[in-house]
């Protein structure tokens, strides 16, 4: 069923709309190497077998799983004894390619001895060399939408020559869209999924919702640990909670529990959440993350997804407050940016003879001496305002606390000295 025109690819409109690079590229079969990125079962290995064709083009097919340097350095020395082919060198899974085998193809990508195209479900940025990939053109696929999928499923189901038609099977447009829903905008896991259904048949008959149950009871959410689906969930998550979206927030959660993320690292998430974004407008919300990533190491799945339940509506639904990450931004910046300020010696520590004899801690004014503990004593030799309160939450009772202790700090140092 794979698509054998540039027109029978489905979505990925993005690329494939009239007057884009990629149309143009291949109509005038003048292009370099190309990369596609994206999820299994979004097109990648169909683009290169549809560009191949027409641009009529010898094609030669690598697995960098299978694939060794021995091999590649055979099929680059085929391509350069035919300089002017166009060859093109298709690398499937490019990702697992090592640096030293994506070095070896530079050469020969440089000088046009093959065009190369490859595909990887893994961010190019950091699995693909720097020159190579500054070298190609970078397309990045989608996941195929349902209604796309149902389109192709509905047309494998009644082709007699590349699909299922021979079996006379038949089923509704729901059980396509419904199969199209299941199977996560890949297309290859669909058509393989339609299959195994129709095969398990007698011939003739109608694919039914009961045979749609047991495919639906063995779904398996695209989720794979450390690499993309990973880095864009958390991320997805950790905005949601941010933005108070309690519901997006136990959404992605829900997907990373199902895909097997790791509950500690979740709890990590949820514990520097309550500081970079809750901090002091709801105080009470890092001892309850911190009490949470306790709680999933002792408990465990499946229970502990409860308590990760728990700890991410507090912090999606709690007041926000990044002051304590402004602050310390500012801290950082003045140490960088201005002279460090040497210990006024009244805050200098007093134990021994030699700091005594020094005058350290002399003239220092213990706090507790002072109503509210406010004494009038600078404690910077050049003062700095790097802690903005906000007004949410607890919160706003330290802005006034400061606001009121500012005032008490401007009159006893506005009174004359003894």
């Amino acid at each position: 069923m794979r698509p054998r025109a540039l027109g029978e690819i489905v979505g990925q409109e993005h690329i494939l709309k009239a007057g884009s690079l990629l149309p143009r590229l291949i109509a005038s079969n003048r292009f370099g190497s190309l990369l596609f990125y994206g999820p299994p079962g979004c097109g990648k290995t169909s683009f290169a077998e549809v560009i191949a064709r027409e641009t009529k083009s010898p094609f030669v097919r690598v697995n960098a799983v299978m694939s060794n340097v021995a091999e590649l350095r055979e099929i680059l020395a085929a391509a350069r004894r035919r300089p002017g082919a166009g060859t093109i060198l298709f690398i499937d899974e490019l990702h697992r390619f090592n640096k030293s085998q994506q070095d070896l193809l530079l050469p020969d990508v440089e000088e046009g001895t093959v065009r190369l195209i490859g595909a990887t479900t893994h961010n190019p940025g950091f699995y693909v060399n720097p020159p190579l990939l500054s070298r190609s053109h970078l397309f990045r696929l989608e996941p195929l939408q349902p209604e796309q999928i149902a389109i192709v499923l509905k047309r494998a189901l009644s082709d007699g020559v590349h699909g299922l038609g021979a079996h006379g099977a038949t089923a509704d447009d729901r059980i396509f869209a419904d199969l199209a829903v299941l199977c996560d905008g890949d297309l290859r896991r669909a058509l393989n999924a339609l299959e195994v259904i129709v095969l398990s048949l007698p011939e003739k008959s109608a694919v039914t919702a009961q045979e749609l149950e047991l495919f639906a009871r063995e779904r398996r959410i695209r989720y794979d640990a450390d690499e993309d689906e990973h880095y864009d969930t958390i991320s997805a998550f950790i905005k949601s909670c941010r933005g108070g979206d309690p519901d997006a927030a136990m959404y992605w959660l829900a997907k990373m529990l199902a895909g097997g993320e790791d509950p500690r690292f979740i709890a990590r998430r949820l514990v520097i959440l309550a500081s970079e974004d809750v901090g002091l407008a709801d105080p009470q919300a890092l001892p309850l993350t911190v009490a949470a990533h306790h709680a999933c190491d002792f408990i465990g799945l499946p229970e502990a997804e409860l308590t990760l339940a728990h700890a991410t509506l507090y912090i999606a639904t709690a007041p926000k407050s990044n002051s304590a990450t402004l602050a310390l931004g500012e801290a950082h910046r003045a140490l960088k940016e201005q002279p460090v300020q040497a210990v006024p010696r009244p805050l200098r520590d007093k134990s021994g003879a030699a700091n005594k004899q020094a005058g350290h801690g002399q003239s220092y004014l213990y706090a507790h001496d002072f109503p509210e503990a406010i004494s009038g004593q600078a404690y910077l030799g050049k003062p700095l305002s790097l802690y903005t309160p906000k007004s949410v939450g607890w919160e706003a009772k330290i802005a006034e606390r400061l606001a009121r202790w500012n005032e008490l700090r401007a009159t006893m140092r506005a009174r004359p000295t003894e």
